[in-house]
């Protein structure tokens, strides 16, 4: 189970790190059997669509 609700981090702007590629966090997927979720992404510089750990998405800073 999650700390945090999915739906805090709708809409927001990540990067993959501290200089990493920027990408804005779209709705969750589906529930992993580990209880974590994937969520759909969108990488901000080609438009591609793919899916992401809400884990993952946690520990990345907002993109400045």
């Amino acid at each position: 189970m999650q700390a945090q609700s999915t739906s805090t981090q709708l809409g927001k702007i990540k990067s993959f790190g501290t200089f990493g590629t920027k990408y804005q966090v779209g709705e969750p997927v589906r529930q992993l059997d580990n209880g974590d979720w994937l969520m759909s992404i969108k990488l901000i510089e080609t438009g591609e669509k793919v899916e992401y750990r809400f884990s993952h998405l946690l520990e990345d800073p907002e993109a400045k």
